[in-house]
């Protein structure tokens, strides 16, 4: 081997050598955080805006009354650097004190699983290293899926003003909550973007999903949400939101989660109806009367809801049918 070639070959090892002895605060040191805002990053992690919002409402319950102050970076940091038993114990008295002021399971249940996401991503990002152990509060799901009958959701929907912007969009929000069973959040984040009128298609993010799933729109929904659109006018920009308040004060604005609830909320009680309605009770109205024209056909409504279990449409099914109380007549003829 040639002197030169040598040398060329010694200058190689030692620059590769160099690269590998680096210091990684050379080049990342503007990246990495020794002690990173773990709530921050976690919030950053969630597509949904409503996901977001909740999770810092459930976290900042928690530390506000195991320690009096809201959450900072510094003490949600000395919770994940907690040894592991003592944090469960924190948790489990927590659950505790959710118990004791008559919380729903379901409400105490959604604040533990957000205090196990931000512990979670705490050991993603190396500054804890324990799970927190506390079992989450037993709970009959779906206990009344009946909403209400279809001649009472069709009545609702006929009352719309649809001379007036707010009418036009009241039915539109109607149709879609009941003639695909969306679900709020599905509808708040929808945009211009994602409704295709042309092709009758309206890409949504479902519960849970990373990724828009596209729905086949009915005739009289895309009629309903063009309408609306024409009348609202304005800026028709692709990234504007499909729904928008109507308010005088927030006039443009997404509509909200929990401003669909007030809507509906509202027309339902206009109309008469005497059950309290949500959107996902129009969700529940959508689903039984699908399965009281098909007969109970569980996998034609597995269509139209989307749930992935079979055995929720089920019990759907069995709550339309109201087969026990059926059972129970059987067994009480003969007696006054």
């Amino acid at each position: 081997m040639s002197q030169n070639s040598q040398s060329t070959d010694l200058k190689f090892v030692e620059k590769l050598e160099n690269s590998l002895s680096a210091k990684i605060e050379t080049y990342f040191a503007g990246v990495i955080d020794s002690d990173p805002d773990v709530l921050e990053e976690l919030l950053k992690s969630k597509n949904s805006e409503g996901t977001r919002r909740a999770y810092r409402k459930d976290i900042t319950d928690f530390f506000t009354r195991m320690t009096g102050v809201r959450p900072h970076r510094d003490s949600i940091l000395e919770f994940l650097h907690l040894e592991g038993h003592k944090a469960t114990l924190v948790v489990t008295k927590y659950r505790a004190i959710l118990n004791e002021a008559g919380l729903a399971p379901n409400t105490i249940n959604r604040r533990l699983a957000a205090i196990k996401s931000l512990v979670a991503y705490g050991r993603k990002l190396g500054v804890c290293n324990y799970a927190v152990d506390v079992d989450s509060i037993p709970v009959q799901a779906y206990r009344d899926t009946s909403g209400v009958t279809e001649q009472e959701f069709l009545s609702v929907i006929h009352q719309c003003d649809r001379s007036t912007l707010a009418g036009k969009r009241d039915y539109a929000l109607l149709l879609l909550l009941w003639g695909n069973a969306l679900r709020r959040n599905e509808v708040s984040t929808l945009d211009l973007r994602h409704f295709e009128g042309s092709k009758g298609k309206l890409s949504i993010l479902g519960k849970g999903k990373q990724i828009r799933e596209t729905v086949n729109l009915p005739k009289v929904t895309v009629t309903a949400i063009t309408d609306w659109l024409i009348s609202r006018g304005g800026d028709m920009s692709s990234s504007r939101p499909l729904f928008t308040s109507v308010d005088f004060y927030a006039e443009g604005h997404r509509l909200t989660g929990d401003g669909i609830y007030k809507i509906v909320k509202r027309l339902f009680k206009r109309a008469g109806v005497e059950k309290q309605m949500s959107p996902h009770r129009c969700r529940h109205s959508a689903i039984t009367a699908v399965l009281e024209k098909t007969d109970g056909n569980v996998r034609k409504a597995q269509k139209l809801s989307r749930h992935v279990k079979l055995n929720t449409l089920q019990i759907y099914d069995d709550n339309r049918n109201r087969d026990q109380l059926e059972m129970s007549e059987l067994l009480m003829d003969g007696l006054d």
